[in-house]
């Protein structure tokens, strides 16, 4: 069996190989880089609003309203009030002060108007029509639709739309106070008129149990500051009596 002969002392060294130059591509990678994938630069407010435009159910501007009827009105007034002519009839009637869904519905039922026809494509005629539904709707409705169903005065059923309703509910609440009514008085105060609990909403002013420490601290103040009462004078001595 043969032998691999020993390496002597004087046999020749191995070359030794060159030293790496810095920057080589063995060198390691910094930490950013060994993450795998470098993060990407955040998209600019253009290029979001492209990808939003690119995708199918992606947020879109709803296209301006443009009508087919050249005598189409965008503000329709009704009642001293402007309306939107893009909305139903039954809803922009809601707009005026004292028209709620119902009595809008009811009026387009007695004057012959589609509900759900645009008010901007309604002629004049028939808007003043509406309007003077609206401004006779005592004779036409019960009287729990109304919203002055008690008239003291002249003792019939009225409604009141517009700045009408502002106006008589100012005028109600006026002749209450100079009644001195009690709900006059609570008008006057400024507290709730209906029996609701004042305990802890409808407040008004300060806190009360800030009144209340801000007393108890001011009159412990006033109670340091007071110097201390003086000695009562000693009555004076009887004369005494001559024998």
């Amino acid at each position: 069996m043969r032998t691999a002969p020993k390496e002597t002392k004087d046999a020749p060294a191995p070359p030794a190989t060159p030293a790496e130059p810095q920057g080589s591509p063995t060198e390691k990678a910094p930490k950013k880089e060994r993450g795998g994938k470098a993060k990407e630069p955040k998209e600019g407010k253009e290029g979001k609003e492209a990808k939003g435009k690119g995708r199918p159910g992606g947020p879109t501007k709803s296209p301006k309203f443009v009508p087919d009827n050249p005598n189409f009105r965008y503000i329709v007034r009704v009642a001293n009030t402007d309306l939107d002519g893009t909305r139903p009839i039954a809803l922009a009637l809601t707009g005026v002060r004292g028209v709620g869904l119902r009595l809008a519905e009811v009026a387009c039922r007695l004057a012959s108007v589609p509900a759900r026809e645009m008010i901007g494509n309604v002629p004049e005629p028939t808007v003043e029509g509406l309007e003077a539904t609206l401004t006779s709707l005592t004779t036409k409705v019960p009287g729990w639709m109304v919203n002055h169903p008690r008239e003291p005065v002249a003792g019939a059923f009225l409604h009141y739309i517009g700045p009408d309703l502002e106006t008589r509910r100012r005028d109600d609440v006026n002749q209450m106070r100079m009644i001195r009514s009690y709900r006059g008085v609570r008008h006057e105060r400024g507290q709730k008129v209906r029996g609701q609990r004042t305990r802890s909403n409808g407040r008004t002013g300060m806190a009360a149990g800030v009144l209340k420490k801000a007393a108890k601290e001011a009159a412990a103040a006033a109670g340091k500051e007071a110097p201390a009462a003086a000695p009562a004078p000693a009555a004076p001595a009887a004369p005494a009596k001559k024998e």
